[in-house]
């Protein structure tokens, strides 16, 4: 006998929430595709410069491209708290709560700013490179600081327009940003012709539009609805406690990243160039799934300010069930590719031969890593930052050990890294969005 159909309110139901997910995690994915295509723009136009330029725009945008990563809870502390607040009906607040965090990432990005422009030359030189090098890196890194603020200033605003259901504007914004930032960069680099100097202030100056035509928005917005423009101190207060355990949440994910190519450094140069074209694909393939987990923040936020933790429930289940199909069909479209995709990525017939292994270990984890995706989502739009920062600890207590011990080759390091780290994860994920009471929970912050 065939199961019963469900009702046709809970298959309307399903329906809603998957068109709510759809309609924020497809410009989502846009935005997040366009947001790498930036320093793939600048690193190509200085490539033509030569090989020291484009040497020392690489280290100066490892610097950047950490300290903006770790900052990324500008906007995972402020999409749950907007979201939340519209909910439950009060968009003044929403509102509010946005532009307290775009003060906060104001104030981070000038103190952030101020204290690295005497340490960017010596902290360049703690990456070995040739003078030249590192002379280059200082000059684009000196003029990128300028804009930190406002990078951070879009962050926090981006985060903003999440928690209140948009996120085609950040897609529209990023994208004007993106052919900007590459219009001016070609003008400045080799039409007045200031090199690596010239790559950083086309940068900088599209940071800063990005970052008026936000501000722009936020202030149309609070003028709509009465919400002061001021930063209050218990909002920004509240941001600031929420964004530390994100900060922590983040720098974990981090340093698993940073220790899985350290563990590759002892596979000699084949094995850590092959590792670097691994974590490349897995972070292009992890964009889908952050675009699920934008979603969930946003639509779980909404969903605890309503006070309907069936709505939260629904929301969960058809991500997680979204998030594992798409890891799914992510899977097998590397496998799928894995045999050809060598040749792409390097001219080495040694990496070649040595990558698809490790494309067949990442297709086999992409179903855990979608669970793993999706559940950060809920469990960020849910405001459990203080959990994910304490897992992302046991995380690494887990995976450290288990690298150390079981690394010592390509497919096992993969392995470890795929079913060990991601694996953990889905442990400490799972137990805590599939705990009863963790919504109660999450409806009493």
């Amino acid at each position: 006998m065939s199961a019963p159909s469900a009702p046709p309110a809970a298959r309307a139901a399903r329906r809603a929430v998957d068109r709510d997910i759809v309609r924020l995690a497809l410009p989502a994915l846009g935005a997040l595709v366009v947001e790498p295509l930036f320093l793939l723009t600048d690193t190509a136009l200085v490539g033509h410069l030569g090989a020291v330029p484009l040497a020392g725009v690489g280290v100066a945008s490892a610097v950047l491209q950490t300290v903006t990563g770790l900052l990324v809870f500008l906007a995972y502390a402020t999409t749950p708290a907007v979201a939340r607040a519209l909910g439950s009906g009060d968009r003044r607040a929403a509102v509010h709560a946005g532009i307290d965090g775009m003060w906060l990432a104001l104030g981070l990005g000038v103190v952030l700013a101020l204290v690295g422009w005497p340490l960017a030359g010596p902290a360049l030189g703690l990456f070995g490179a040739a003078p030249a090098v590192t002379d280059a890196g200082t000059a684009y890194l000196l003029v990128s600081l300028v804009g930190l603020p406002g990078i951070l200033v879009v962050t926090a605003s981006t985060g903003l327009l999440r928690g209140l259901q948009d996120t085609r504007t950040p897609l529209v914004v990023a994208t004007v940003g993106f052919v900007a930032n590459g219009l001016l960069n070609a003008v400045l680099i080799y039409g007045v012709g200031l090199g690596v100097v010239g790559s950083a202030v086309g940068t900088v100056v599209t940071q800063w539009a990005m970052a008026a035509v936000y501000v722009v928005i936020a202030v149309r917005a609070a003028r709509a609805v009465g919400a002061p423009l001021r930063p209050g101190a218990s909002g920004v207060a509240r941001a600031l406690r929420s964004g530390a355990w994100l900060f922590l949440r983040t720098a974990s994910l981090r340093v698993a990243m940073l220790a899985t190519v350290a563990a590759a450094t002892g596979l000699g140069t084949t094995g850590l160039a092959t590792t670097q074209v691994g974590l490349t694909v897995f972070g292009t393939l992890a964009f889908a799934l952050d675009a699920l987990a934008i979603a969930g923040q946003a639509l779980v936020g909404h969903a605890l300010g309503a006070r309907d933790p069936d709505r939260v429930r629904l929301v969960t289940r058809r991500l997680v069930l979204l998030g594992v199909v798409g890891g799914v069909l992510l899977g097998l479209l590397t496998l799928a590719v894995s045999g050809v995709l060598g040749p792409v990525f390097s001219g080495s017939a040694a990496v070649q031969h040595a990558l698809p292994v490790v494309l067949v270990v990442i297709a086999a984890g992409m179903p855990v890593a979608g669970y793993v995706f999706v559940l950060d989502g809920v469990l960020i739009g849910a405001g459990d930052a203080r959990y994910l920062a304490l897992a992302g600890v046991v995380n690494l207590a887990v995976y450290l050990p288990l690298l150390w011990a079981f690394g010592a080759g390509l497919a096992a390091l993969w392995a470890v890294f795929s079913f060990g780290y991601i694996g953990v994860r889905a442990v400490t994920l799972g137990l805590r969005a599939h705990r009863p009471g963790w919504i109660a929970a999450a409806l009493a912050r």
